[in-house]
């Protein structure tokens, strides 16, 4: 048997809320690359942001690497200048040693070559080091900035997208930028160094002969444009599917318990197998996007090499070049078609770190919390007292959840929040918190506008015991210490004890010290509930919720919680959601809502004697038979 819970009259820290917004919403998500929900089917393809824009974006966070940078550059350029001085000691070796037959001079450039390129293998080590020490940094700030920035996106954002493909950004993605940052900027800024001083080298060598070289622009140009257009969509559309599939992971894994007594691993599988077996089509158009550039540039740069070795042979019959020189350009070439060739594979690599750039700064774009006005209140003692003056509130637009919803709540009452599912009951704690803001209408603490309240300190004086409660993967003095982190171990061990949850964490493994899994699943549903009780006594809140507090759990455990409860209620104004009648009997006001309006308030039998909306309901719940008694 369920006893109705007797309320004291009290006065009144917030964890977390459920959403009801979190069911309705089908809005279009702001920014184009987001699917809502796993398995969504994906529009057509769009193309992404601007490239140079994009790489701007990026480029205010390289710029705080300036140090490292310059010392990149350096290394870069040196170790240019190495290799490029290899090809003309060569040319020069050939003709002042070999072909004179002069031992000590080959002797001397031998050696001057090994020194040559021992010293541009030292700097290549040194600006690799250098360079991944630089992106590792750049995507560690990006991702703290991202982290810490969908902190501060209201529940709205979070509402209408896919949180695997969320997730999808702050870790692929990044980790796409963290890992190709390094690669690209050394070697395309060698590449740079290198080709120009080969220009210039070859022009200085012969004139002709460099012409002839520089005849291969063109193609590879238009080669790698033709390429590189194909291979960014590829990219994107592989990193776009690549967060639809965590999507799934992250869905499944969160509701395998339900997965499994319905018995869906099938449809599921079906469904992960369809988006995985996309994810490796798509994969191969992109990887074979990527490959054709490197046998493309190898093409080209042989043509290249036959040309100039003919043009070279028919200069050296002419008299009009050595065959040192000769020797010099040929090597020259291939240096020029190798940087050529790189620069065009880094623009392949580049799109890839582009395409994941764009989908990280669409989540860094996206419109945060309002911040707090630099006159915001901070109010330290709060009697409790609420009001709502015609607030009117809509997930969607043009669907309002609440419509001019108006009452007042003295300090230290138990205030009953009652209605079918979707009436709008959690959305009206969920505004009480500012979790979303309403369109009109004014929520009042203590006759202060909620507005004007600062975000942190207004929720901290809320405290919400949910239905499901979340408990985090550390121990269990942590999980209550999270109502309060500065907490002593004392303190969060008398909460333990008010709430009546003391004699079960004493009973487990290690303790307070006992390692929960994620989400607390280790633990009855009871259980978590007792602890999400202790997590409001050490909170000490103003004002409480309890949503739907006492449904799911045993008759034993169900007393232990209502004994707690009504201890945590003592001098705190609360409200209670709940759709259960039994446990509200004894509410000072209940409030029935329905299709977002209050059509009816007043205590249990006042509302029983109208017989009303909530009459009706309470039949629905305990029969005709149960009416009359309860009426007395």
């Amino acid at each position: 048997m369920r006893s109705s819970l007797k309320f004291p009259h009290s006065t009144g820290k917030c964890t977390s809320s459920r959403q009801e917004g979190r069911r309705s919403p089908v809005s279009k998500p702001p920014f184009p690359v987001l699917r809502r929900g796993p398995g969504y089917v994906p529009e057509p393809l769009e193309r992404p942001e601007d490239f140079w824009k994009t790489l701007r974006k990026l480029w205010q966070y390289l710029r705080t690497q300036k140090l490292r940078i310059i010392l990149v550059v350096l290394c870069v350029a040196a170790g240019a200048i190495c290799t490029l001085s290899g090809p003309y000691l060569i040319g020069k070796a050939i003709d002042e040693a070999i072909l004179p037959r002069n031992l000590v001079t080959l002797l001397r450039y031998t050696l001057f070559l090994v020194a040559l390129y021992l010293g541009a293998s030292l700097l290549a080590f040194f600006q690799e080091r250098l360079a991944v020490a630089l992106s590792q940094d750049v995507a560690l700030a990006l991702r703290n900035e991202a982290f810490s920035f969908l902190h501060a996106l209201p529940l709205r954002f979070f509402d209408t997208h896919n949180h695997g493909d969320i997730m999808s950004r702050l870790t692929n993605d990044i980790d796409t930028i963290g890992s190709t940052l390094a690669t690209v900027a050394t070697q395309t800024i060698a590449s740079f160094v290198t080709l120009a001083g080969t220009v210039v080298v070859m022009f200085t060598l012969h004139r002709m002969l460099a012409l002839v070289a520089l005849s291969a622009i063109p193609l590879t140009l238009c080669a790698t444009r033709f390429v590189t257009r194909r291979t960014r969509e590829t990219f994107l559309a592989q990193q776009t599917i690549l967060g639809q599939l965590n999507g799934i992971l992250e869905e499944d894994l969160t509701g395998l318990r339900v997965l499994k007594a319905f018995m869906r691993e099938e449809r599921e599988f079906a469904r992960f197998s369809s988006v995985n077996e996309n994810l490796a089509a798509v994969g191969v158009r992109a990887q074979i996007c990527a490959g054709i550039m490197g046998p493309l540039m190898n093409v080209i740069g042989n043509l290249n090499l036959a040309f100039l070795a003919g043009f070279g042979g028919w200069f050296v019959l002419r008299g009009a070049a050595s065959i040192g020189t000769i020797a010099s350009f040929i090597a020259y070439s291939r240096q020029f078609i190798r940087p050529v060739n790189e620069l065009a594979m880094q623009l392949n690599t580049l799109q890839s770190a582009m395409a994941s750039s764009e989908r990280v700064f669409a989540l860094l774009e996206e419109t945060p919390e309002p911040p707090d006005a630099s006159n915001a209140l901070e109010p330290q003692e709060i009697r409790g007292a609420v009001e709502f003056r015609n607030v009117t509130f809509s997930y969607r637009k043009g669907v309002p959840v609440l419509k001019n919803v108006s009452f007042s709540v003295e300090p230290g009452q138990v205030v009953a929040l009652v209605g079918p599912t979707g009436a709008g009951k959690t959305t009206i704690v969920s505004l009480l918190a500012r979790f979303y803001e309403p369109e009109s209408g004014t929520i009042l603490i203590d006759g202060m506008d909620i507005r004007r309240i600062r975000r942190e300190r207004l929720r901290s004086l809320l405290g919400i015991v949910l239905q499901d409660t979340y408990l985090f993967a550390t121990t269990v003095r942590e999980n209550i210490r999270y109502g309060r982190p500065e907490a002593q171990d004392s303190e969060v061990e008398e909460a333990a004890r008010l709430a009546n949850a003391e004699h079960f964490i004493l009973s487990l493994p290690e303790g307070y010290d006992t390692v929960l899994s994620d989400g607390g699943e280790n633990l009855s549903q009871g259980q978590r509930q007792l602890l999400a009780i202790a997590r409001a006594f050490l909170a000490n809140p103003a004002i409480l919720v309890l949503d739907e507090a006492t449904s799911n759990v045993d008759t034993h455990t169900e007393r232990l919680i209502q004994d707690a409860m009504l201890r945590l209620m003592r001098g705190r104004t609360t409200f209670i959601i709940a759709h259960r009648l039994s446990t509200i009997r004894n509410a000072d006001l209940i409030l029935v809502l329905r299709d977002g309006e209050i059509v009816e308030r007043g205590t249990h039998r006042e509302l029983l004697e109208k017989k009303g909306f909530y009459f009706s309901l309470y039949l629905s719940q305990f029969g005709e038979d149960t009416a009359p008694v309860a009426a007395e």
